[in-house]
């Protein structure tokens, strides 16, 4: 089961590109869902959500549809005095789950988050107190890439992201895993000279890629759907509705190879 989507889907300067001109706001998920079947929901990263705003999403989308929630930064990035915001977090996503529309948590961890015992204790406690939501952690740092590590996530029941990012110094290179029930790909596009150079944080992800790049994994996507129940594949190049044409464009090429995507 491979899901492909985009990361968010409320974007103003989607507008004319992939929504009507003058659409409202309002209708956007329900127009989203009619093209994609997943998405990634990043604003519960900047605030918490709740059982209403979760609730009025799912009836927005079609009973097969699939969410990807991203956790709040206290859980990520700030991670102390958190334990309240772990509880009202998870019993936020209740409609969806109940609604059999919550794909997973996706835990992205900051580039500062560096392997370390300490860090390593935390995502284990993260895995506890998520315990029962399917959840998976997005490393912004190389060391994290370790057998050892691959194994340890495996049997903390949490799943690791794939990036495709920039191949700059300390970032995580590409790599194809599956370490729990959920495998996840991001696409962040390779924008070197913004990366870190950038006045707003959308321009980091100006980038299109070319069939040949989106080409490099799709044999890992299908290796990923043959061994994960499953798999979801998220443009994060939003600026300009560029993840759109990406996430048809490795759509079509997934289904050309024989994968099954929803």
């Amino acid at each position: 089961m491979i899901y492909v989507g985009t990361a968010g889907y409320s974007y103003d300067d989607w507008k004319g590109v992939f929504y009507p001109e003058k659409v409202d706001k309002k209708e956007m998920l329900s127009l989203y869902a009619g093209q994609f079947s997943f998405t990634e929901v990043n604003s519960t990263y900047y605030r918490l959500p709740n059982r209403y705003m979760m609730h009025n999403m799912q009836a927005k989308t079609p009973p097969d549809f699939q969410f990807v929630i991203k956790a709040h930064k206290s859980m990520t990035h700030e991670r102390t005095g958190n334990a309240q915001d772990f509880r009202s977090f998870a019993d936020a996503l209740r409609p969806l789950a109940e609604a059999g529309k919550l794909g997973c948590v996706l835990a992205q961890f900051p580039q500062s988050f560096r392997l370390s015992g300490a860090n390593v204790a935390y995502l284990r406690e993260t895995a506890r107190r998520l315990e029962g939501l399917e959840t998976v952690v997005e490393f912004r740092h190389r060391e994290w890439l370790r057998e050892d590590i691959f194994q340890f996530l495996s049997e903390q029941g949490l799943g690791f992201v794939c990036v495709d990012e920039p191949r700059l110094e300390g970032l995580p290179p590409p790599e194809v895993r599956s370490t729990g029930p959920v495998a996840y790909v991001r696409f962040h596009g390779r924008n070197r000279e913004k990366w870190y150079n950038h006045r707003e944080s959308y321009e980091r992800y100006d980038y299109l890629y070319t069939e040949a790049e989106l080409a490099e994994w799709v044999p890992g996507i299908l290796g990923l759907g043959r061994r994960s129940g499953k798999v979801y594949v998220s443009m994060n190049n939003h600026y300009r509705g560029q993840a759109v044409i990406n996430a048809r464009m490795i759509r079509d090429m997934i289904r050309s190879a024989g994968g099954r995507v929803y």
